[in-house]
């Protein structure tokens, strides 16, 4: 455990967590491996229970959980305020996010777009603004605090049918790096995670291979870039790809996005996984 993690929790054992699926839960479990306490905060208290149960039995860290739906407004904030009153957190983790459909589309087409943009940008951004607000000021009272915001790649360049994902993540991620140089002189660190295709629900459970990551491998690999960097793909075969795509230029990039063949892969994907789901 390096520098940054022995300062930042020195005295302060708490991590908050957006999510109890995919990277935000290999986030919790990780950070528990590496002898972390951690606050799991999500909408369904069936799950934030049985990964807190996980979590206390297989690293004997303590646990607490807050029930919340982030595509509400910001009128939740409150409680979660109130729940984590008393608790010194040391790290927050921002990973909660949603699409604003579950497929590819242009931004008209999205399905009950009225309802979806607002849930939306609850989820994707507020809760972004809304949680540093609410752990910030403590942080900046023991002028030490490590803030981890999931970005994407896709909030590298506008990426035509995720339109709102996608600029969504441009804002975390200028959002991000804005803060890192307002406090890093008061002892506050600010990291922005941009990742390419880790296997999660979001993205249909790919197949793990050199390009798609385990969220258990992406989180492993993340945290180590913590205090090396403030803006990172989170580890060397993303940012490989990364920069590859960015040799590419957007007169070639953009229409390959709405060509029927990459539709046609990833509905294959999906129908795979819905299938796979079905199953079990």
């Amino acid at each position: 455990m390096r520098l940054i993690f022995r300062s930042v929790l020195n005295g302060e054992k708490y991590v908050v967590t957006g999510a109890t699926d995919g990277i935000g839960k290999a986030y919790a479990r990780e950070l528990a491996r590496r002898g972390l306490d951690v606050v799991l905060i999500s909408r369904t208290l069936e799950k934030l229970k049985k990964v807190a149960e996980e979590i206390e039995q297989e690293f004997g860290r303590k646990t607490k959980v807050i029930q919340v739906d982030f595509t509400n407004g910001s009128e939740i904030y409150q409680r979660i305020k109130e729940e984590l009153n008393g608790l010194e957190i040391g790290i927050l983790v921002n990973n909660v996010g949603m699409k604003i459909s579950e497929d590819p589309t242009r931004y008209l087409d999205a399905p009950n777009i009225d309802q979806m943009l607002d849930k939306t940008i609850n989820c994707n951004i507020l809760s972004v603004l809304w949680m540093t607000r609410t752990i910030l000021p403590q942080m900046l009272q023991r002028k030490k605090g490590l803030i981890i915001n999931l970005s994407s790649e896709v909030g590298n360049r506008p990426y035509p049918m995720s339109l709102v994902y996608s600029a969504s993540k441009v804002f975390v991620d200028f959002f991000s790096r804005g803060l890192h140089v307002e406090y890093k002189s008061k002892g506050i660190t600010v990291q922005s995670v941009m990742p390419l295709l880790v296997s999660t629900d979001m993205t249909y459970k790919m197949n793990t291979n050199i390009f798609v990551k385990s969220p258990e491998e992406f989180a492993r690999e993340a945290l180590n870039t913590v205090g090396y960097t403030n803006r990172t793909s989170g580890c060397l075969s993303h940012s490989l790809q990364s920069y590859g795509l960015d040799l590419i230029p957007d007169s070639i990039f953009n229409p390959l996005l709405t060509k029927d063949t990459l539709g046609n892969v990833y509905n294959n994907v999906k129908k795979d996984y819905l299938k796979n789901k079905k199953e079990k």
